[in-house]
């Protein structure tokens, strides 16, 4: 019998997508928390893990050749996943191209711009005195999450997931349109995407893998010395030199 694979993990969009896809596929797993709030991701077994000291990462102990085989960048890992499982990642070339190109669009698109507006419109505001300059980029990145929100929707006029039958990239793109509101985005403006929205969020396993560890989040926005600290964390990161 295989070992579960470790997740190392923390409650954010980008973990719920493998909590997601490793309940989905049934793979047996054990929780890993990585507190981004107080810098575990910069801790050196993290880093072994990660070398982006980012999260999440998973382990396999059972690689392709028996050996302990880790993962960072959850698209990449999503890839694996679903080619380990053999479930929700097609196996003809046709087929994995489709679900691909809508993986790499928010891993490259989604994510990181729907990212920056949560920063513009969230923490930036306590982590500068000056707010003028901050207009220009909530702007900037609500409006360009606007845009991708409307290439979504699009894409979901003629069809029920993103790229045929539901797949990873449905798993990989779900977790960023939780945080609609944060985004400054109405969901109203985009049926095709509400509707996916409610019925993907109506599987099982979405909604176990989307409230994993819902007890270990924090809420970064309070006031205090201890968000201070949180934010300086998440916020101030240069290379660092060993």
């Amino acid at each position: 019998m295989s070992r579960p694979i470790q997740l190392w993990y923390w409650p954010t969009p980008n973990g719920w997508k493998i909590s997601i896809a490793l309940e989905e596929m049934g793979i047996p797993y054990e929780l890993k928390p990585v507190n981004i709030g107080v810098g575990e991701q910069f801790e050196p077994a993290f880093q072994a893990i990660s070398p982006n000291g980012r999260m999440p990462a998973i382990v396999d102990p059972d690689g392709p050749d028996g050996l302990p085989l880790s993962i960072f960048e959850s698209g990449a890992i999503l890839q694996y996943l679903g080619a380990k499982s053999g479930r929700f990642y097609p196996r003809d070339a046709r087929g994995r191209a489709e679900v691909d190109q809508w993986l790499f669009w928010q891993v490259g698109g989604l994510g990181p711009m729907a990212g920056q507006t949560h920063h513009f419109r969230q923490y930036a505001p306590a982590l500068t005195e000056d707010q003028r300059h901050l207009a220009y980029g909530v702007r900037r990145y609500t409006d360009e999450t606007h845009r991708l929100y409307g290439v979504l929707d699009r894409r979901l006029a003629d069809r029920e997931f993103v790229a045929g039958d539901y797949s990873i990239a449905d798993m990989a793109i779900w977790p960023w349109i939780v945080p609609w509101e944060r985004q400054g985005q109405n969901l109203r403006e985009f049926p095709n995407v509400k509707r996916w929205f409610e019925v993907v969020g109506d599987r099982p396993a979405v909604r176990t893998g989307r409230w994993l560890g819902k007890d270990l989040g924090r809420d970064l926005a309070r006031a205090g010395r201890e968000a201070d600290a949180q934010r300086a964390v998440l916020f101030g990161q240069r290379a660092r030199k060993s």
